[in-house]
């Protein structure tokens, strides 16, 4: 473990968190961001609900961490929102135990820190056209239920005071965004990972949280000027790279 300590950000959630770095996914583009400001833990699920989630509540964030995250990013909601089958086997939820579920989990996360912060994502949308049916002969997921259980997000923030952010609107705005942000019809394409990541950085920029998490307001890991930095092409002085993020800082504003 590196002796220094960088905040912490975790993103938890099911395969639109696991499978994030993917096809410069949301997640690869925010620690390329943060690469010397934060250390950002990935703990995705493919295929995960709600239900599951709580279950391992008190392994992913244990209350008596030496070191609590300053953010916590949670995503659960797609798989729940999944048509129950005549079995009971399958992800689905029912939507009052969704509801429960998240309470339960931004409880738990508000008793890890006075300073963590919490973001929640809701539910984005689906091509319905590129959905199979299930073993009951009906649609795995809709898109009308994936706006249910967005919606039931969004109003459990609300009422918690927790940041959100809308992904069911957000990337229905782009234009033709059944073909362009979806690989599969459900999972992210890099045009899909775009959007989310612009509404997260959009809420880290706004919130006004003491200190901030926005990643031009953090400061760099070893951020000191040094003689051993690049030289500028006069040769006279040298360039502090610190802050710098490939390819160009404005490219991410």
């Amino acid at each position: 473990m590196p002796g220094s300590l960088r905040p912490r950000f975790v993103i938890f959630g099911s395969s639109i968190v696991q499978f994030g770095f993917y096809d410069e996914g949301w997640v690869a583009i925010l620690s390329h961001l943060y690469a010397r400001k934060v250390d950002i833990d990935l703990r995705g699920y493919a295929g995960w609900n709600s239900r599951r989630a709580v279950q391992v509540l008190d392994k992913v964030f244990p209350k008596d961490a030496p070191i609590q995250p300053s953010l916590v990013i949670v995503y659960f909601g797609g798989n729940d929102s999944s048509a129950p089958l005549s079995s009971g086997l399958g992800p689905h939820v029912p939507l009052q135990e969704y509801i429960e579920n998240l309470r339960k989990i931004v409880d738990h996360l508000k008793s890890l820190s006075e300073n963590t912060r919490i973001l929640l994502l809701s539910t984005p949308p689906l091509n319905d056209a590129a959905i199979t049916p299930n073993s009951d002969g009906k649609p795995t997921k809709t898109n009308e239920a994936c706006q249910i259980y967005s919606e039931a997000c969004l109003d459990v923030c609300r009422k918690m005071n927790i940041k959100a952010i809308d992904l069911w609107s957000a990337i229905q705005k782009r234009d033709n965004w059944q073909d362009v942000c979806f690989i599969d019809g459900i999972h992210l394409s890099s045009e899909g990972s775009k959007i989310v990541l612009k509404e997260i950085l959009n809420v880290l920029k706004g919130a006004e949280w003491e200190p901030s998490l926005y990643w031009k307001s953090m400061p760099s890991e070893f951020d000191e000027d040094s003689p051993y930095d690049p030289v500028t092409t006069d040769g006279k002085s040298t360039i502090n790279l610190s802050s710098w993020v490939f390819p160009d800082n404005d490219k991410w504003d």
